[in-house]
């Protein structure tokens, strides 16, 4: 007997669980029933201290407890309030002072930005573009509003960005299409902690800028862990490359206050525009807000009151910022102590710069991931590999597990 269904699939393959929150529950599970010096659940996405504690600026979560109720409980503009969209603009672009148009919405979480760009900037049935390891709700993201993910090759084989596969991949897909989304995901690139340099953006630059002046591209950064990455102006160094673009490639910026100030739960972020004209940047807005309008609404004030209360007191920004980078050097350092390891134990990893992700290339992931979960070792697999979050697991944990993630794929 065939099964009763009521949703509609449309074209969309649904699971019956999330994956990441899947292999999570297990680790769980696993914790409960031997404790967690047992287990190492390196899926999660969430700065975790070394005891697998939830880390929260207390500077941020302070300014959270001060709010008024008019600061959290009254509706917020549908782009977004007008301190909270300056204070985007700041926190996102650092010391940068674009010579542009800027303009920003409100958007719940990074991820609201890549969904209303995608929504905006591309035509049902396009293909939007990205490298072949991604952060995998992208294919979620486009699937749900009736695009599709295609990719090109992100390194080449001594590990550097491979610009004649991204160049390749545009020209295919502009023959076909005369819009495309682009999304690059870097510092800190989920899943691998890659970094482009400024050499690799201006090669970009270069390639999108010999495209044919009738096409349309959103060029959209996914900067979700540029906080994360290190030096924070160090890591904006490549915004004015993005300047240099044609008035037919639109940069965009997806900004997550969710992770940049540890409010997850929260959903904050704001998608940021370059705009080389005014005429761009208000249909920016405006287009942004009416997607905005047709599935969330209005995103949560809450968060947006917190940010704009920070940027607006000068000495709590300080606090706030030196407390992120106490919290940065401790990644780091776990991201270096995993990658020592990693070479020790001749564990081959995906090219890696720093952030909450470090990659492992292998062509049986689900069948690795299964031998180390028995182990009690809970990390993701991708389609190409295996993903470990040293977010979430102590330096001593990221030193112990690259020899036996080595031992796991020799069986």
């Amino acid at each position: 007997m065939a099964e009763f269904i009521m949703a509609a699939q449309n074209g969309r393959n649904i699971p019956t669980e999330d994956k990441i929150f899947g292999i999570s529950r297990r680790a769980n599970e696993m914790i409960n029933e031997k404790g967690p010096d047992a287990v190492v659940n390196a899926t999660i996405g969430t700065l975790l201290d070394d005891d697998g504690d939830l880390m929260v600026l207390s500077s941020v979560d302070d300014t959270y407890m001060g709010l008024e109720p008019e600061e959290y409980a009254a509706y917020a503009p549908i782009g977004g309030t007008p301190a909270y969209k300056k204070a985007a603009i700041k926190a996102a672009l650092g010391k940068y002072e674009p010579k542009g148009y800027v303009e920003a919405v409100a958007t719940p979480g990074g991820t609201g930005s890549i969904r209303n760009t995608i929504a905006n900037y591309s035509c049902p049935g396009d293909k939007v573009l990205t490298s072949d390891w991604h952060w995998a709700p992208y294919r979620t993201i486009t699937s749900e509003i009736g695009r599709s993910i295609d990719t090109y090759q992100l390194f080449t084989e001594d590990g550097q960005f491979n610009i004649e596969a991204f160049s390749k991949k545009v020209h295919e897909i502009l023959e076909i299409q005369d819009r495309l989304v682009i999304i690059i995901n870097t510092p800190a690139h989920n899943p691998t902690g890659y970094a482009l340099s400024n050499e690799d953006w201006q090669q970009v630059v270069d390639c999108l800028s010999y495209v044919a002046p009738e096409n349309r591209i959103a060029l959209l950064v996914d900067a979700a862990y540029i906080d994360f990455a290190g030096d924070e102006n160090k890591y904006r160094e490549f915004l004015p490359i993005l300047e240099t673009l044609p008035a037919n490639i639109l940069p965009i910026i997806a900004y997550s206050m969710s992770k940049t100030f540890t409010i997850y739960g929260m959903r904050c972020g704001a998608m940021i525009c370059l705009a080389p004209t005014r005429e761009i940047a208000e249909e920016f807005k405006r287009v942004c807000e009416f997607s905005s309008r047709g599935t969330w609404s209005n995103s949560a004030k809450a968060g947006q009151s917190i940010i704009a209360n920070i940027f607006a007191d000068e000495e709590l920004l300080k606090k706030v910022t030196q407390e992120r980078k106490d919290i940065r050097e401790m990644l780091l350092s776990r991201g270096k102590a995993f990658e020592e390891e990693s070479i020790k134990a001749g564990l081959k990893i995906v090219p890696f710069d720093a952030g909450f992700f470090a990659s492992i290339p292998c062509d049986n992931p689900d069948e690795i991931s299964a031998k180390l979960e028995k182990k009690g070792i809970f990390l993701v697999p991708l389609a190409m590999g295996l993903r470990v979050s040293i977010a979430s697991i102590s330096e001593e944990k990221c030193r112990r597990i690259p020899a036996e993630i080595k031992r796991a794929m020799e069986e």
